[in-house]
């Protein structure tokens, strides 16, 4: 334990209350973090980092959650001790945290500048047009462009990870003496992913600002970490200096995690197709995006061009990757291949049809064939229903795929297969762990039994050792099924391993395409070569 902690936590114990016996979400788990210092956290989905986490904040939910045991003590004050009032003050002013899912914890129907606005305003620091002033500095300090005109739109206008940089802007708003991050990174690219560390580098440095990083991204850990704690099933199975733990790990566990590092392809890692192409079922071509935004203060039209001339096709059983930064236009891409948005320009064929000329009874059995798995689960799922429900909802739609007597089985079988119980279909999405989530999406898109799965950050909220899983699975359906994926992703070590081809966008247009390993052996583009250097390295590295 450090003799001199901002934060100790002593022998946490967390229960969820069920019909069935009470589920040990947490036990005894004990961790300490010093003024300036990083601890990082490491798990699966499901360990207990973010119930720990949100016990310090006294944002878990009891009931259903029940503290059981334990004791939280921050700059020498018993948390436990403190009344609502007390901890309100505390909470974002003293303590501050980054929520994994920005969607779920930015407020719809407010502007983005209104919600860092009452950040100030709530605890008094400033109103009006000063909250402003700073709120519109937060916004460029995190990398939002043109910040003074974005104040003004909705959460839904940005992408995920420029939805993530909001979240951190509020949560350093008031300089927390502790900032706790919960995967601040997951929905982040590379290089805006080394902004943003680089961001909570600096403000450690002029702060004294102390870290507890929750991530799965054992690159980023590795990167920031002075020590690591190592958690599963609710327990601590290992703790120590981010150097030791890494170089020389003791536990079991711990040493599968680290093998689970990202490394040079080599034998049996490579998930590359290994048959020969099939027909070509999808043929993009000059596809272009443009959003008509309000008129400025002085009555002038404005426009926003997200995509423009993007022109590509997808082979049978084949895996074409889509990698650039937040804001690139890569969701933008997908969501008009399935025409949820409509594109302005260019046209896209699948299996020969105009995808943009079918009407809404021809674009609902074209819906069964080319299906998506979401970048946000949570917001892609109707919390209201069971996971029962979510899964077996394609059935109830295209009334010819599977019998309903058998739809119980068939989800099960699809639990499974994404690493799941099945006993869990009667849950709720708010049940589970963000990675859980995504699992859950998967699944869903399975149902259906689709030709092209459109996964847009499919594993980005899955830590290494399940995202290994899940491009198993997936390239296990591929070669068994001969399904082809279009793979949006901002983690190039995952594609790597993955995808055939990498188409690589920037401000809308595609900059480079090849295949996968001549794209990394030898980038043509500038804008490539300075993906591929800012994957992190580790901190004693440096």
């Amino acid at each position: 334990m450090n003799p001199s902690p901002i934060l100790s936590v002593e022998g946490l114990t967390v229960d969820f209350l069920s019909d069935a016996a009470p589920l040990r979400a947490v036990d005894n788990v004990s961790f300490a973090v010093a003024p300036g210092e990083t601890l990082c956290i490491l798990g699966e989905s499901g360990s207990g980092k973010s119930v720990s986490s949100s016990t310090i904040l006294d944002i878990l939910d009891c009931p259903p959650a029940e503290i059981v045991a334990g004791r939280i003590v921050f700059e020498g004050r018993d948390m436990g001790t403190l009344g609502p009032a007390e901890r309100r003050d505390i909470n974002g002013r003293r303590i501050a945290m980054i929520f994994q899912d920005p969607l779920a914890h930015l407020n719809p129907v407010y502007t983005v500048g209104w919600q860092i606005c009452e950040v100030f305003e709530t605890h008094g620091v400033c109103r009006g047009e000063e909250a402003r002033r700073r709120a519109v500095e937060l916004l460029g300090h995190v990398g939002i462009a043109e910040p003074a005109s974005r104040m003004d739109q909705y959460p839904h206008e940005f992408s995920g990870g420029q939805r993530q940089r909001i979240m951190i802007a509020m949560a350093i708003a008031l300089k927390p003496s502790l900032l706790i991050a919960d995967e601040p990174t997951t929905a982040l690219d590379v290089s805006v992913q080394a902004q943003i560390l680089d961001l909570l580098r600096d403000l450690q440095r002029e702060f004294g600002m102390a870290l507890i990083l929750i991530t799965h991204d054992l690159e980023v850990a590795a990167s920031m970490a002075d020590r690591i704690v190592v958690m599963k099933a609710g327990k601590i199975v290992e703790q120590g200096p981010a150097r030791e733990v890494f170089t020389a790990p003791q536990h079991d566990y711990t040493r599968k995690l680290m093998s689970a590092l990202p490394a040079e392809p080599a034998a049996g890692a490579d998930r590359r197709s290994k048959s020969e192409r099939g027909e070509t079922l999808l043929v993009v071509k000059g596809l272009t995006k443009t959003y008509e935004l309000p008129k400025s203060m002085f009555g002038k039209a404005r426009s926003l061009l997200a995509v423009e001339d993007v022109s590509f096709s997808v082979s049978q059983g084949e895996t074409l990757g889509i990698v650039g930064e937040s804001g690139s236009g890569k969701s933008t891409v997908a969501r008009m291949l399935l025409r949820l948005n409509e594109p302005t320009a260019g046209q896209a064929f699948y299996r020969g049809q105009d995808i943009f000329a079918l009407d809404p009874s021809e674009m609902l059995a074209l819906r069964r064939k080319v299906q998506m798995v979401f970048q946000d689960p949570y917001g892609s799922m109707n919390p209201r229903m069971d996971v029962f429900t979510i899964i077996s909802e394609p059935w109830l739609i295209h009334k010819d795929i599977l019998p309903k007597a058998q739809w119980r089985a068939r989800v099960a079988e699809l639990l499974e297969l994404v690493g799941l119980q099945p006993d869990c279909m009667g849950r709720h999405i708010h049940q589970f762990s963000g990675g859980q989530r995504q699992r859950i999406a998967i699944a869903r898109a399975l149902a259906s039994d689709p030709e092209l799965l459109v996964c847009d950050e499919a594993v980005s909220a899955l830590d290494v050792s399940i995202q290994a899983q899940v491009i198993d699975l997936l390239a296990d359906l591929r070669n068994r099924l001969g399904l082809s994926y279009i793979f949006i992703t901002h983690d190039l070590p995952i594609v790597r391993h993955f995808a055939d081809r990498i188409i690589v966008m920037r401000n809308g247009r595609i900059v480079e395409s090849a295949p996968t390993e001549s794209l990394f052996g030898s980038p043509k583009a500038e804008y490539t070569r300075m993906l591929l250097a800012a994957v992190p390295q580790p901190k004693w590295s440096r």
